[in-house]
């Protein structure tokens, strides 16, 4: 059987120019999407929050998708409502404004005396409760803001943000704050949160969301166990190098579901947060992500 073999085949000076046009053209489209990637404010881990990981349900996670939320908590202050879901029968202070929107802006700089960058919500709801809220916002952050414009020579950094989510009538806002006195002292980071079901007028407790969503206490209980257990294996690790870092006792009763009192609700995820700044001067937390 004889076996023909084809010719090489030869291209026309057009077609050689077509081809290497078009090849260019391919690498440029494939340079730009990863310029965009790397240069964008949304990162992949973003992006995952608001599709993968959001669509399910509380409690149905996986790990990696578990740990990419966790990485992103700091990356959620915008000072907006990220995502809103709720009717339009809320009676508002303002109608004119959302129900939470931003009630201070300022950045204001003194060299050897202070730098700020303060930005303050209002939740725009007439309720008794709602009205507590913004008192205590006033009376923790804003009081904060004025005793350090009074300050002379001490150096101070202080800012704050927020953001909202409005998911089935619950609000829940989260409120941060990075506060550092002095180039020798730690930096002190602040966390607090508020949630709040608009239909019934109350307060929400992480009890009450773990009830609504179907979640065991004894299960979740666990769950934040496991997390500080492993936030503490890290802080040993980080001591035998001969670094100092914020000690955690998994046996503290500040974990338990009735003491964990800052917590944020998406539509499909629950930030149990626990910032040890509240309490001392240290900008460690823990997140826990259900």
């Amino acid at each position: 059987m004889n076996v023909i073999l084809p010719e090489k085949l030869k291209y026309s000076l057009k077609d050689k120019i077509i081809y290497t046009t078009t090849i260019l053209l391919s690498l440029i489209c494939l340079m730009s999407l990863v310029y965009v990637e790397i240069s964008s404010n949304t990162s992949i881990v973003e992006i995952l929050d608001t599709s993968e990981a959001e669509a399910k349900a509380l409690g149905n996670k996986t790990n990696e998708e578990i740990e990419a939320l966790k990485n992103i908590i700091n990356s959620k202050f915008h000072n907006n409502i990220e995502k809103s879901s709720v009717s339009s029968n809320i009676k508002k202070i303002d109608n004119t404004k959302d129900i939470v929107c931003t009630a201070l802006d300022t950045k204001e700089s003194k060299p050897g005396s202070y730098e700020i960058n303060v930005v303050l919500p209002v939740i725009n709801i007439d309720s008794e409760i709602t009205k507590e809220y913004n008192k205590e916002i006033e009376n923790v952050f804003k009081a904060k803001l004025d005793s350090v414009l009074e300050t002379e020579n001490k150096d101070i950094a202080y800012s704050t943000e927020y953001v909202a989510s409005v998911n089935n009538n619950i609000l829940s806002l989260m409120i941060k704050s990075n506060l550092k006195e002095g180039s020798n002292n730690a930096q002190r980071t602040i966390i607090q949160t508020y949630n709040y079901d608009i239909n019934k007028d109350k307060e929400l407790t992480l009890k009450d969301v773990l009830k609504t969503n179907n979640l065991e206490e004894e299960t979740i209980k666990s769950t934040i166990r496991a997390e500080i257990e492993k936030s503490q294996k890290r802080v040993n690790e980080f001591k035998e190098l001969g670094y100092s870092i914020y000690s955690r006792n998994p046996n503290s009763s500040i974990y338990e579901i009735k003491n964990s009192k800052e917590f944020y609700c998406t539509s499909n995820t629950l930030y149990i947060i626990y910032a040890y700044g509240n309490e001392d001067f240290t900008s460690e937390m823990d997140v826990v992500v259900i």
